[in-house]
């Protein structure tokens, strides 16, 4: 499950990006842990950089001012064919689109939230086949953790399409207690119950998670406790491979993912 999809592929999750209320904190985090190096991205709307991992961008990190009310979390992009189309979609589908479209310099954005409260983005960019990436450090697994599976699928298969698309390229099924989306033949997003909208705790609430791989899971959890971050689930086997809950230093969650052995 180390296969990443780092494009703008319809329907399809294609980027990662993390709102940090410091820059320089996420960096010296996430940079250690997962071997990135940084380059300048678009300051638009703030602060901005690109995470690399061998030539290769594989996320981004943006600064959010610290008196907004806004949390640190990941935001998952969707590829589109118009971002303004889909962001209709939403709308009519009883979902809310926060943000957007707006337009930057790689494409047309928008930050929306499906009906079950998880916020996810929309990105129409320059489409291409998925590039199928190895590569410790880039997202490896995205998978929304919801109330009902099934019904946020019907959502995100409705205006992503995913039942219209050639059935040679796009595939949902069901397993491992998931709702599974095929991309090529490979894997690329999860939907699964246990979200609950009005949880205390975040980790249970409707949102969509980033799994990043590492080599070993064991030594990634204890260097993110040296960087100072959290350890919200200790290594276990899955379905997937080897994985391990974080939280960032300044309370961003993700998870860790390592290879099966």
């Amino acid at each position: 499950m180390t296969t990443a999809n780092i494009c703008c592929v319809p329907g399809a999750p294609c980027w990662v990006s993390l709102m940090a209320r410091d820059l320089d904190v996420a960096k010296s985090f996430y940079g250690p842990l997962l071997g990135w190096s940084f380059e300048p991205g678009p300051d638009r709307w703030g602060p901005y950089v690109r995470a690399v991992v061998d030539g290769t961008e594989v996320a981004g990190i943006g600064a959010i001012a610290r008196s907004w009310e806004t949390s640190v979390a990941w935001t998952t992009y969707f590829g589109v064919e118009s971002a303004d189309a889909t962001a209709a979609e939403i709308r009519d589908r009883g979902a809310t689109v926060a943000v957007g479209p707006l337009e930057f310099e790689a494409g047309r954005l928008a930050l929306a939230a499906d009906p079950q409260g998880a916020s996810f983005g929309i990105w129409e960019g320059v489409p291409g086949a998925p590039r199928k990436l190895r590569l410790p450090g880039a997202p490896a697994w995205i998978e929304l953790r919801t109330r009902d599976a099934f019904a946020s699928a019907m959502f995100y298969g409705e205006i992503f399409a995913w039942d219209r698309r050639d059935p040679n390229r796009y595939v949902v099924e069901w397993e491992n207690d998931r709702v599974v989306l095929y991309v090529d033949g490979h894997a690329v997003a999860g939907l699964r119950g246990g979200g609950v909208e009005a949880a205390a705790d975040p980790r249970v609430r409707p949102r969509w998670h980033v799994f990043f791989s590492v080599p070993d899971i064991d030594d990634a959890v204890q260097q993110a406790k040296e960087l100072g971050g959290e350890i919200t689930g200790e290594p276990m086997e899955s379905a997937y491979g080897r994985v391990a809950g974080i939280r960032d230093p300044e309370g961003g969650l993700l998870s860790l993912i390592s290879d099966q052995t």
